[in-house]
């Protein structure tokens, strides 16, 4: 009798699994064949879930921006009345969470994104997912108004931090960010 296999759950985990190793080997060094070899599967039974490597790293990209645990804690930390002072200490505790992590998604980022036009960057859609769930969060903790200056100064200060060793002090961009607001 044929196994009665749950096809999304299986794509999903396919697709975690995949997403480590994008996060380590990169983008461009993997090729399908060698993704299925990794993650147990023939190359057939790759594409059945996933045609092309793009849309598998799309699907990896909705996994990786989900935060689902984090974005509900998250929020759920920020009282009905909190001033912007308490949603920005929020902010920063939510950066201090994805920054073990950040320097692995840069260079694959980065990676992704080489070579290409500026137009098919606007245009890719796992670009676009990214940016767009870490808007939204933002905009859930500072109003959608100061959702973009934000998230800038939150990349960049994960960035300078990566840059620089982890020395640049979390609490003075902390606190410039609240007289800011």
């Amino acid at each position: 009798m044929p196994k009665n296999i749950d096809h999304d759950a299986y794509r999903l985990k396919l697709a975690q699994k995949a997403a480590l190793l994008f996060s380590k080997q990169g983008y461009a060094g993997l090729g399908m064949r060698s993704i299925a070899k990794e993650l147990g599967i023939s190359k057939s039974g790759l594409y059945h879930y996933f045609p092309t490597k793009k849309q598998l790293f799309l699907a990896c990209t909705e996994i990786v921006t989900e935060f689902d645990e984090v974005k509900t804690s998250l929020i759920s930390n920020i009282p009905k009345n909190a001033t912007i002072e308490e949603r920005v200490h929020v902010l920063f505790e939510f950066m201090q969470k994805i920054e073990p992590g950040f320097p692995d998604e840069l260079s694959l980022l980065v990676e992704y994104l080489r070579d290409r036009s500026s137009t098919d960057i606007a245009n890719d859609k796992s670009r676009q997912l990214a940016r767009d769930t870490y808007l939204n969060l933002i905009s859930n903790i500072v109003g959608e108004k100061d959702a973009t200056p934000v998230l800038c100064l939150v990349l960049g200060t994960l960035l300078m931090r990566f840059f620089d060793g982890s020395t640049t002090d979390y609490g003075k961009v902390e606190e410039w960010l609240k007289k800011a607001l």
